[in-house]
């Protein structure tokens, strides 16, 4: 992803973590040419050791600020298979376009069918009458970031019309 991202001339924001998923998308980016700018509570950076090869690093007082910022500094959003911490924050932003707070892409990247239950699930919401199918197509899905970068480029031109 971060390597996509990067040849498309597409920089990455995220959560500045110098480890894990994200720290080797970053790396990734990087050594590829891109831009990478960390958005990190101090408190975590106290405890986390943040990325210290980003193009750059903003530093915020809390988790909130942190997602406020990426948000604003961000044109989409994508979840990579993760835990309880990308769920959250990719059901945030579906909820904001959703509710009409902003009009950018969100998608997940269902790398080796990470996320198939969680589509059946949302599927399943949808069936119950809980979720509007017009609701559940802002959340694209692809298996490779090439595949959702298109369905972006795709929403980014229905949107502007």
């Amino acid at each position: 992803m971060g390597r996509t991202l990067a040849q498309r001339r597409i920089g990455v924001v995220y959560g500045g973590g110098g480890v894990g998923l994200m720290g080797m998308l970053a790396d990734a980016a990087l050594v590829a040419g891109g831009e990478v700018i960390g958005v990190i509570p101090q408190a975590l950076l106290d405890r986390e050791h943040g990325h210290r090869g980003l193009t750059q690093m903003r530093v915020v007082d809390s988790m909130h600020a942190r997602k406020a910022l990426m948000a604003e500094l961000s044109d989409g959003f994508v979840a990579l298979p993760g835990g309880i911490g990308t769920l959250e924050e990719i059901f945030e932003v579906w909820t904001w376009a959703q509710l009409g707070f902003h009009r950018k892409p969100c998608g997940l990247i269902n790398a080796n069918g990470f996320f198939t239950p969680l589509i059946g699930f949302l599927d399943q919401v949808v069936a119950a009458g809980f979720l509007s199918p017009a609701s559940r197509a802002i959340l694209a899905v692809a298996a490779s970031p090439d595949e959702l970068l298109t369905r972006f480029d795709t929403y980014a031109k229905n949107s502007s019309s």
